[in-house]
């Protein structure tokens, strides 16, 4: 791991130095000066300081790349029931190993799983490995966790996608510290180099850049990816690939945690699988005038969704707001209502087939991602669309 050392010797005027770090991660305790767990590795202290403070790289690691070869997808599921985020990493993954001639794996786990091996075969994988056990019936982390490892340990993918879902959040990290390797997490981009580096991009400092990372010198690759982000490929006619069965030693299916009982959450329409959304914005000066949004809504068989400033009102529930720290979606039709369009909010909703945007402001950000724009006012604008909407229905 790469690091600052900090020569002592030349070291007059403390304070000073320790003014150096924005990120107050320079301290001076015992008469020495030191680097807490706050350092960012901006490197400011070696620019200014450069008699005091050394950056020295880290040791690189060697690795072969030719011996890992594939593209792995989690298939994270519930009773059977595939996740469709997995569905769209197959796509992904297809696209990626198709640049670097490698075949393409779904790692399954659970009990009675061959129907579900069978229609993962249909979306065109090379391979479906199958733990398949009454021990896996629920999902607990360590006897999932040592089947993933067992399946990366004997056949050596390059890239491992992996759903943004709970579990997969829970796993991903698990087995990238298990190979001491990089995980990134929440991709909205992904494409493969020619010598197996996988290329990932995700928003960063609450979306304002885009940090774009690779793992040049660790295998495998971990990436994953939240619902909607890609698009599921078709299913084929016939199916090419085989399912390979995998068993595990007893010893290591076995946890620490004991499912007692399996409550069914209660099913709510989400907002990812809406068609057409209408979004509600900061310009509603009060709560009763949602009921505009919602009146538009009906009229078109839409769900209501917000953006983060409703949210922290305590107008709108969290479930339904889209941007980075809320829900990615992809209807064929988003609405969206005094919405600024900050970066966030953008990089949640930009995969709409078409964005129709309503503000007052003709400089607004979201008018550079709409496909049509009306500028002016809501209260406006909302109440001649609704009456528009119901005279042509009339």
């Amino acid at each position: 791991m790469a690091k600052i050392l900090i020569h002592d010797e030349y070291v007059k005027s403390p304070d000073k130095l320790i003014k150096l770090c924005p990120f107050n991660a320079i301290e001076y305790m015992d008469s020495k000066l030191s680097i807490n767990s706050g350092c960012k590795m901006c490197k400011l202290c070696v620019k200014q300081a450069p008699e005091i403070f050394e950056f020295v790289e880290a040791q690189i690691r060697g690795i072969h790349k030719e011996e890992w070869k594939g593209v792995a997808v989690y298939m994270d599921h519930v009773e059977g029931n595939i996740h469709p985020v997995s569905f769209e990493l197959i796509g992904k993954a297809r696209a990626l190993a198709e640049k670097i001639n490698h075949p393409v794996h779904a790692v399954l786990m659970g009990s009675h799983m061959e129907h579900a091996a069978e229609q993962i075969l249909k979306y065109g994988v090379d391979e479906v490995f199958l733990y398949d056990d009454v021990a896996l019936e629920n999902f607990r982390i360590e006897p999932y966790a040592a089947c993933f490892e067992d399946y990366i340990l004997a056949h050596k993918p390059s890239i491992v996608l992996v759903g943004g879902t709970t579990i997969g959040r829970s796993l991903a990290p698990r087995l990238a510290a298990r190979f001491r390797t990089g995980l990134t997490a929440d991709c909205t981009f992904l494409d493969v180099q020619e010598n197996t580096d996988l290329d990932q991009i995700r928003p960063a400092f609450g979306g304002n850049i885009m940090a774009h990372i690779h793992t040049p010198n660790h295998r495998p690759q971990f990436a994953t990816v939240r619902y909607k982000i890609f698009d599921a490929p078709e299913m084929i006619k016939t199916p090419f690939g085989k399912i390979t069965k995998c068993t595990l030693d007893q010893s290591l299916l076995k946890s620490q945690i004991d499912v007692l009982e399996v409550h069914a959450k209660e099913k709510s329409e989400s907002i990812e699988d809406a068609e057409v959304i209408v979004v509600v914005g900061s310009a509603f000066k009060k709560k009763e005038d949602l009921n505009m949004a919602f009146k538009l809504a009906d009229l078109l068989d839409a769900r209501v969704a917000s953006t983060r400033p409703l949210i922290e009102k305590g107008w709108m529930d969290a479930k339904l707001q889209i941007g980075l720290s809320g829900r990615t979606v992809r209807p064929k039709l988003i609405i969206t209502c005094g919405v600024s369009g900050s970066v966030q909010f953008v990089a949640g909703m930009k995969g709409a087939d078409q964005i129709m945007a309503i503000n007052i402001d003709k400089e607004a950000s979201i008018f550079n991602t709409a496909h049509y724009a009306i500028v002016g006012d809501i209260y406006e604008v909302l109440p001649k669309l609704i009456e528009r909407i119901e005279n042509e229905r009339a």
